[in-house]
């Protein structure tokens, strides 16, 4: 399981005081609100970053950091990853998870063949994608339902799945 969890990217400055947009990956934008701080990772280190502001406009969460004032000091970081620790995560519902710890996840089939890796989640309207890498069926989408998703079991990194019809 990973350590950190992405809630944003920043997107662009807004204004001339170091106030950045960030579109928030998390399923609460207001999460913002309760946060001192995240962490910034700029490809080469991660550097933790108090937050003074929080605002929204549309989608996006307006954020200005302590120390942060001119719009020289945060442009070089435009499309940058914001984390927080784990720890500081909001608490899941039962049947929900971190997408984090669903990448990389092996999927198999109710009568435990190997079907593929899931790849990644697309975040759609109604329900979340799976996105699955299949040998034998190369990516495969797989909607987010109890009808397809059987079990998860993030300990064992295991995903078992109903392979509906027209899926493949």
């Amino acid at each position: 399981m990973e350590d950190l969890l992405k809630v944003g990217v920043i997107t662009t400055t807004h204004g001339v005081r170091g106030e950045v947009k960030v579109f928030p990956t998390t399923d609460s934008p207001e999460r913002f609100l309760d946060l001192d701080y995240v962490i910034l990772d700029t490809g080469r280190q991660q550097i933790e970053l108090e937050i003074q502001g929080v605002k929204f406009f549309k989608n996006l969460a307006i954020l200005k950091f302590k120390g942060i004032d001119n719009i020289n000091d945060i442009e070089m970081y435009k499309g940058k990853d914001l984390w927080i620790p784990r720890e500081e995560a909001q608490p899941l519902e039962e049947d929900e998870y971190y997408i984090a710890d669903l990448i990389g996840m092996e999927v198999y089939l109710e009568d435990g063949t190997l079907f593929g890796t899931l790849k990644d989640v697309m975040e759609t309207g109604a329900n979340d994608v799976y996105i699955v890498n299949s040998k034998a069926h190369g990516e495969v989408l797989l909607p987010a339902i109890g009808d397809c998703i059987k079990e998860v079991d993030v300990n064992e990194n295991k995903m078992t799945i109903h392979l509906m019809d027209g899926l493949i």
